[in-house]
């Protein structure tokens, strides 16, 4: 999802989103009309048979909606008409790697070069919804100097994977003890090699693939308690000592009166919750925690919530 010079909707997207649209329609009223069926028998002192709620006009209805979504050629992998598509670098690296959401692709592609809206007629989202829908967020980025992107997702609650090439990425490797744990994935894309760190980004998604639900909530809770680092009044900090340390190069003699706040230090520690380290020598230094550890039965939330708390240093 991203920006991109396009023209409009294309066919193919509008027609897949109205016959659907009918489907979820048609199912919802045949469902009504069911429960009520199935209340005025069951009212009458007998038990419903198959025939007796599901009635031929019921059939038909369901029959016309699942023909209607047949098609002849593969899904469309963009929702709006790109502008020169053949030289774009997204869709040339789509067709590179044959991702053309045939039946046995594992990876189905869904490309919208645009941003998200509630009035959009295919999704209806705010972006802010759409973000809160997703499992996981992955942005392996070479290089960026913070990220937006995996912060919004820490904000709400939803496990992302990031680099320690990014500012995002070290800055949770600075102060969080095992970012692992609160759901932020930090791929080595400085001292590896670039297919160590593909590995590696691939080994972070199918480990996320096995959690359970209830680990995966368990994690999202975590996530989600990590907005209070990502505030602005924290990070605002780190924005002003910039300015300062820029000031000063320019006026030596200037005086910064935030010294104090400016030296304010956040740490979140492992969750009491993840298996400790076996290795007791290095006791300040835990070792990774036990990814997808469900182990969470006997661990006092006030306690946890405890431990959560920003420490000032």
């Amino acid at each position: 999802m991203m920006m991109m010079k396009s023209n409009n909707f294309n066919v193919e997207s509008l027609r897949g989103h109205a016959v659907t649209k009918a489907l979820r329609d048609t199912i919802n009223d045949i469902q009504q009309k069911i429960g009520k069926r199935m209340y005025d028998i069951c009212l009458s002192g007998h038990l419903p048979d198959a025939s007796d709620l599901m009635h031929k006009e019921d059939t038909v209805r369901l029959k016309r909606c699942i023909y209607s979504l047949q098609r002849d050629g593969l899904p469309p992998i963009t929702t709006h008409n790109v502008v020169d598509d053949w030289s774009d670098p997204v869709l040339a690296s789509i067709r590179r790697c044959e991702l053309f959401n045939t039946v046995n692709d594992k990876v189905k592609v869904i490309f919208h070069p645009e941003f998200l809206t509630s009035t959009n007629p295919l999704f209806g989202l705010d972006y802010e919804e759409f973000v809160r829908g997703c499992h996981l967020g992955v942005f392996p980025s070479y290089y960026e100097p913070w990220g937006y992107t995996p912060a919004e997702c820490t904000v709400m609650g939803i496990p992302s994977i990031t680099t320690n090439l990014s500012g995002f990425g070290c800055f949770m490797q600075e102060h969080i003890a095992d970012p692992m744990s609160y759901g932020i994935y930090v791929v080595d894309r400085r001292y590896i090699s670039l297919e160590g760190s593909v590995q590696q980004l691939a080994q972070y998604m199918f480990d996320f693939t096995k959690l359970t639900r209830r680990q995966r909530i368990i994690q999202r809770n975590r996530t989600e308690r990590l907005s209070d680092l990502l505030d602005w009044r924290n990070l605002g900090i780190y924005y002003r000592q910039a300015r300062a340390e820029a000031l000063k190069i320019v006026y030596p003699d200037y005086v910064d009166h935030m010294d104090q706040e400016l030296g304010k230090r956040f740490n979140y520690p492992r969750p009491i919750s993840e298996p400790p380290s076996p290795t007791h020598s290095r006791g300040t230094t835990p070792a990774a925690s036990v990814h997808g550890s469900d182990d969470e039965d006997e661990v006092d939330e006030e306690q946890e919530l405890a431990e959560l708390r920003i420490s000032d240093k």
